[in-house]
């Protein structure tokens, strides 16, 4: 397994619209893995495969306390959607920025798992919340994207700001700032997905 370099906003890689995985094959087992390294080490909850610059429709997530029950969903697809509910929300190419966002209470998702079997899940609250926000990524879009234009530029600038003194090749660029842990993250109900 390698750790990748996630993307950071505002990079325009963010923007493009993800493939739909044709095969299930080693090549993408192993980029589930590499998902899966990059985000645990980040430290985050949630992953898309668009941001590490792999343009497949694949997201993962692991909400548990115990950072043990990774989730995989390649070629998900929102079926249907109830409820409201907002979190703050953050994410691992928007490092150290949270805002709140409002998405669906309740989704039920059709995907297919690692080995490629299809399943659909009925789900609410935090993991349905995360869901949305991985498929956003898929879709060439950031949780950013649902704040005020005036909020958009200043994360843009201050990011951007931070890219700059960090330097372009600075290790600490490649991965999300801010150590928390996952359990204190959802503990807050602050997701940094």
């Amino acid at each position: 397994m390698t750790i990748r370099r996630i993307l950071h906003y505002p990079d325009p890689r963010l923007r493009r619209q993800a493939n739909p995985v044709l095969e299930i094959t080693d090549s993408t087992r192993r980029l589930v893995d590499d998902m899966a390294e990059t985000m645990y080490q980040a430290p985050g909850i949630g992953l898309a495969a668009i941001q590490i610059d792999e343009p497949w429709r694949i997201i993962i997530i692991d909400i548990s306390q115990t950072r043990d029950q990774l989730q995989v969903f390649i070629n998900p697809k929102i079926l249907s959607r109830e409820g409201e509910q907002e979190l703050e929300e953050g994410c691992l190419s928007v490092p150290g920025i949270y805002e709140p966002v409002s998405r669906a209470r309740q989704i039920r998702v059709r995907a297919l798992n690692r080995d490629g079997q299809a399943f659909e899940i009925e789900t609410e609250d935090l993991l349905a919340t995360c869901i949305q926000h991985e498929i956003d990524h898929l879709d060439g879009k950031v949780f950013v994207d649902y704040l005020s234009r005036l909020k958009q530029t200043r994360i843009r600038k201050k990011l951007e700001k931070r890219g700059r003194e960090q330097g372009a090749e600075s290790p600490r660029s490649e991965y999300a700032t801010g150590r928390e842990s996952t359990a204190a993250v959802a503990g807050r109900t602050r997701l940094k997905i």
